[in-house]
C-alpha cells in the first residue's frame, strides 16, 4: 500500500469501505430495522478505523531502509489487528441487540475491500 504523497491508495480504500458500510447499513435497515442498520455500521466502522490507524502508523514509521519499511508494515498490521480485536470485543459485549448477520456481513465486506488496496492507483 503506497503511503507516499499523502497516501492516496489508503484514502481510496477507506472511502470504498465507507461506501460499502453505508450500503450495508441501508440493506440491513430494510431487512432488520434500526438494530440491523446499527450493527452493519458498527461492523464496517471497525475496519474503517483500523485501516485509518494502519495508514497513520505506517506513514509515520521509518521507511528509509528495507528493514525499516518492513518494520513499519509489521507495526501497522499489529496495530490494526489489535484495534480490530478490541473493537470486536467491545461491540459484542456491550451491544446486546446486535444483528450478527448484518454486523459480520459488513465486517467481512470491509476486510475484503481493505485487501483491494493493491488495485488503488496513484494519479
Amino acid at each position: 500500500m503506497a503511503l507516499v504523497n499523502g497516501g492516496r491508495p489508503i484514502r481510496t480504500v477507506l472511502r470504498w469501505q465507507l461506501y460499502a458500510t453505508v450500503v450495508s447499513a441501508l440493506i440491513a435497515a430494510s431487512w432488520q430495522g434500526s438494530h440491523g442498520a446499527y450493527s452493519a455500521l458498527l461492523g464496517g466502522f471497525i475496519n474503517v478505523t483500523a485501516g485509518a490507524v494502519f495508514g497513520w502508523v505506517a506513514a509515520r514509521s521509518d521507511k528509509s531502509t528495507a528493514g525499516g519499511a518492513l518494520h513499519a508494515l509489521f507495526r501497522a498490521e499489529a496495530s490494526k489487528v489489535f484495534l480490530i480485536a478490541v473493537q470486536l470485543w467491545l461491540v459484542l459485549t456491550i451491544y446486546k441487540e446486535i444483528v450478527l448477520a448484518a454486523f459480520f456481513g459488513a465486517f467481512f465486506l470491509t476486510v475484503i475491500l481493505f485487501t483491494m488496496a493493491i488495485f488503488a492507483r496513484e494519479r
